[in-house]
């Protein structure tokens, strides 16, 4: 029990240590570079400008780095593949207890991380050069989705998933066979819309952190250490990120951050499910609420304009209403916090106890 804690509590302390190393490098790097949107302001789907948003942040929009996510996924992959090579240099006992690198919990999760935290970074390079933007959202949706595919293809022909768990109280779990592989990748696209919850200073890290802790705390109980020590290793690494992105931020998540993250989340979910005799998926629109509310916010808005011609929200998504209204940005971030560690909580205690 011992080891177990440590292995999974250490790895947090390296990635957040890791981070906090880094980042004074990176953020020079990025100030020199000019890595910002060249142009202030949002447009609406429509092609028209975003009057209120624009009010409220177009001069945060320039001068200000983007990704900021670099740190998140850099300083988790530095952690969890330092420790595997520690551990083969010196084979001691205690280090190679301490190696989290597993082919059945971990390897899938540190992929999609770096990969997708790779994609959202060629898009976030896209959205700061001179002139230019970043990839569509019907582009970014697109890969989100056929890396979904990959990896739900990856659960039912290699690990053999084509369960999901499911409490006792709605029949225990649903055999679905091969379409455990379209899910993941839907799933994975709806996890992904709620990334535009990055979009105040300090938000979408505290709210990723409180999801991952909750994770963590449901691979331990179900004994899936290596993927308990992986979720409190990215609870660290987003801690870093959060020390500077906490107003004024330093530096935004972007989609480096928000891509990798969520496409993670996905596979955490999932691992933790049937695999684990869990119900890492069931539980997820619980855990992961802020995301799925700022998501359905914007798809609500867009759906009452154009079917109504009437906005549901003064702005939208939700944590930009709050601001609309008056809510100072610091208030709005830190109630998104409270509201996010409060379904963390019932999110785990049900999947706990099996309700």
């Amino acid at each position: 029990m011992e080891i177990d804690l440590i292995k999974i509590f250490l790895p947090a302390v390296l990635a957040f240590g890791v981070g906090i190393t880094l980042t004074p490098f990176l953020s020079n790097l990025l100030y020199k570079s000019k890595a910002w949107k060249k142009k202030s302001g949002k447009t609406l789907f429509n092609g028209q400008k975003a009057e209120i948003f624009n009010s409220l942040h177009k001069e945060r929009e320039v001068n200000t780095p983007r990704m900021g996510g670099l740190v998140i996924w850099i300083s988790a992959a530095v952690t969890i593949i330092g420790i595997w090579i520690i551990s083969v240099i010196f084979p001691e006992d205690l280090l190679v207890k301490l190696d989290f690198l597993s082919r059945s919990q971990t390897w899938i999760p540190l992929s999609t991380l770096v990969l997708g935290g790779a994609v959202g970074f060629f898009d976030d390079l896209l959205e700061v050069r001179a002139g230019g933007g970043g990839l569509s959202l019907r582009y970014r949706l697109s890969v989100v989705g056929v890396l979904g595919i990959l990896a739900g293809w990856w659960f039912y022909e290699k690990l053999e998933i084509t369960t999901l768990g499911l409490p006792a109280v709605m029949g225990g779990g649903l055999e679905i066979g091969w379409l455990i592989v379209p899910l993941f990748s839907l799933v994975a696209i709806a996890i992904y819309s709620g990334g535009i919850i990055d979009g105040l200073d300090g938000l979408a890290g505290g709210v990723f952190a409180a999801i991952f802790s909750s994770y963590a705390i449901m691979a331990f109980y179900l004994g899936q250490i290596n993927l308990a020590a992986f979720c409190t290793m990215l609870v660290g690494a987003i801690c870093a990120f959060l020390w500077f992105n906490i107003p004024p931020a330093r530096f935004y998540m972007s989609e480096t951050g928000t891509m990798a993250l969520t496409l993670t989340l996905t596979v955490v979910a999932f691992l933790s499910d049937s695999l684990g005799g869990g119900y890492g998926v069931s539980v997820l629109p619980i855990i992961a609420f802020p995301l799925f509310a700022t998501s359905a916010s914007a798809i609500l808005q867009i759906f009452s304009k154009k079917f109504f011609n009437r906005k549901i929200f003064k702005i939208a998504p939700l944590h930009h209403h709050f601001e609309a209204i008056g809510w100072p940005a610091y208030k709005v971030v830190m109630r998104f916090w409270i509201i996010s560690a409060m379904f963390a909580i019932v999110g785990t205690i049900l999947a706990v106890v099996g309700l």
